[in-house]
């Protein structure tokens, strides 16, 4: 279908074109130098140590897993509102996953309260996710991790940019996991980034996402190395110089895209106040608004409202079917817990389009069809 107003659009122009020709005409395709800029200029973004970018974020959460020492016998208390790589991260070691419950319907991200009841001897770390592109409650939840000895993984995907308290997500924890997907604030159509405080976590992801090796293809061709050895398992878990050219075009429009993001937010929640709930309306930090999730008053039906909205050529989606109640971890878990918070919201939650170049006629003809549907 040819949307007249699409769930997402690529800030996409003549910086990118540039960035993959120069890549392109260096005739080094791999991992190498524009990586290495990439990855500095990022770490700067966050004001992190260290900043490490892997091929997407499910490896930057799975090497996040690994390098923590989290593997069979642990636990890893994950939301259940998020994308399914949050905790198909963790099984991947042998852990397990427990899922925790949302805050409420006005706040999305994970309950620091429900972690805390969920946590027992075998938990080993959690992993929060900054819902679209909003903070959780880090200071409440690095206390509860110091009082139990908890390793912190934030995923980030939904976030980059984003600040609480001057300090930028993806550094308040052990480790912060970036996305860089096609939809993303920041995107190169897949990608994905570590960022950390610590040299340890720093040199496992370092080696675990190149196969363990000492030195790269790269230091050898530029004759800095002549061989290398292998000191883990390690993983092909790399970026290529064109995506990390991307990201560097993207990172440059990072700020100001997502400036626009925070005013038609803004806008779309001027507009829609009475009409539909709106989470986050009024929440700590500076946000990244990667997306904009809407709940159904009661009683209103989600796929008549959606198939409402596609007639009138406008593409919505859903933020997030619950991950435990998929056919997968419905067989290996039942029902893990009970989530009441997280399965009330999912029922009821539209995304709305949003993106950097959506225009003001847009999102006027956005909440027109859908005050035209509540009211009809």
């Amino acid at each position: 279908m040819e949307w007249s107003v699409p769930l997402a659009d690529l800030d996409y122009g003549e910086a990118e074109e540039a960035a993959v020709l120069g890549v392109l005409r260096s005739k080094w395709l791999t991992m190498g130098a524009v990586t290495q800029e990439f990855e500095k200029a990022f770490a700067a973004l966050c004001g992190a140590a260290y900043a490490i970018s892997v091929s997407n974020a499910t490896e930057a959460l799975h090497l996040a897993c690994l390098a923590l020492g989290i593997g069979p016998g642990d636990e890893v208390i994950v939301p259940s509102l998020s994308f399914v790589a949050t905790a198909n991260a963790v099984l991947y070691t042998g852990a397990d996953v427990v899922f925790a419950d949302i805050h409420s319907e006005e706040d999305l991200t994970i309950s620091v309260a429900d972690i805390e009841r969920k946590i027992t001897p075998r938990t080993k770390a959690m992993i929060v996710m900054h819902y679209a592109g909003y903070a959780c409650q880090m200071p409440e939840l690095l206390a509860l991790a110091k009082e139990h000895g908890l390793a912190v993984i934030e995923d980030v995907a939904h976030a980059p940019g984003a600040f609480l308290e001057g300090r930028a997500l993806g550094t308040w924890g052990d480790v912060g996991c970036f996305s860089f997907f096609s939809n993303k604030n920041l995107a190169t159509g897949e990608g994905g980034m570590l960022v950390t405080q610590r040299e340890d976590l720093a040199q496992k992801f370092l080696y675990y996402r190149s196969h363990g090796m000492t030195t790269l293809t790269y230091d050898r061709h530029k004759g800095h190395a002549y061989s290398y050895d292998v000191v883990a398992l390690g993983y092909n878990y790399r970026i290529d110089e064109i995506r990390a050219a991307l990201g560097l075009a993207q990172l440059a429009k990072l700020a100001g895209n997502n400036q626009r993001r925070a005013l038609l937010t803004v806008q779309y929640h001027q507009a829609l106040k009475g009409l539909v709930e709106l989470p986050f309306a009024r929440h700590a930090g500076e946000a990244a608004y990667h997306i904009l999730p809407v709940l159904l008053p009661q009683g209103v039906e989600r796929k008549a409202f959606q198939d409402h909205l596609r007639d009138c050529k406008i593409q919505t989606s859903m933020h997030y079917p619950p991950i435990h109640r998929f056919s997968y971890y419905q067989k290996r878990y039942g029902i893990n817990s009970s989530l009441p918070l997280t399965e009330a919201v999912a029922a009821r939650e539209v995304t709305l389009p949003l993106y950097p170049g959506m225009t003001g006629e847009q999102l006027a003809s956005v909440v027109g069809a859908i005050r035209e549907f509540i009211h009809s």
